[in-house]
């Protein structure tokens, strides 16, 4: 890098998991906003960190992206498999975990989690009606062993985090740069591609 780079000891990990069954089984890092795909967005939002990993397990319909490309080494784990994946494959001491259907993410949003890492801290996520956003996410790398361990109890990520130092911000943190939380925003329905003026790729 040329030193520009936004977060230099951060990865990018796009996660492409699911399968699209409520929009017909499309591959959804091909839907469409205002002519882009969220994955070529995601990939200009790529240009804040040091390094990108797509962790696909099914990757031929991403493969003319070129992204550097991983599959979950634990199979069947869900979106825990897919941050596993990342950590593992990771050559920055963070990664930075966004889903692939999240069209509206944006640096100064990132940069709401990513300040408030800290020595003591392993991971900072969101916190929205008490729930938590794992995949608006930063987790430190070298949690990859024991998050590796923590899969074979098929936990969900809230239970894979309560093992780490988590930090959980209020979700009005991220309002004061993104009012509307639409840097959250993921496209999993129907309704979702009317409220967010996406389009589904081209059979």
């Amino acid at each position: 890098m040329d030193g520009s780079t936004t977060f230099p000891d951060v990865t990018l990990a796009i996660l492409a998991g699911g399968q699209g069954t409520r929009l017909g089984g499309v591959a959804k890092g091909l839907l469409s906003v205002e002519g882009l795909t969220t994955l070529e967005r995601l990939r200009a939002f790529g240009s804040h960190f040091e390094d990108v990993v797509l962790v696909a397990n099914v990757p031929e319909p991403y493969e003319r992206f070129r992204f550097r490309t991983v599959k979950d080494t634990v199979q069947g784990k869900g979106a825990p498999g897919g941050v596993h994946a990342a950590l593992g494959a990771a050559r920055t001491p963070w990664v930075f975990a966004v889903a692939c259907d999240m069209p509206f993410v944006t640096e100064a949003a990132a940069r709401v989690v990513l300040d408030v890492r800290a020595g003591d801290v392993d991971a900072v996520c969101l916190e929205r009606d008490g729930r938590w956003e794992p995949l608006f996410a930063a987790y430190r790398t070298d949690l990859v062993t024991r998050w590796g361990e923590a899969l074979a109890e098929e936990p969900s990520m809230r239970q894979v985090l309560m093992r780490f130092r988590t930090r959980t911000l209020p979700v009005d943190a991220l309002r004061a740069v993104d009012p509307e939380l639409r840097a959250l925003a993921n496209v999993n329905t129907p309704e979702d591609l009317a409220r967010y003026g996406v389009t589904l790729p081209e059979r």
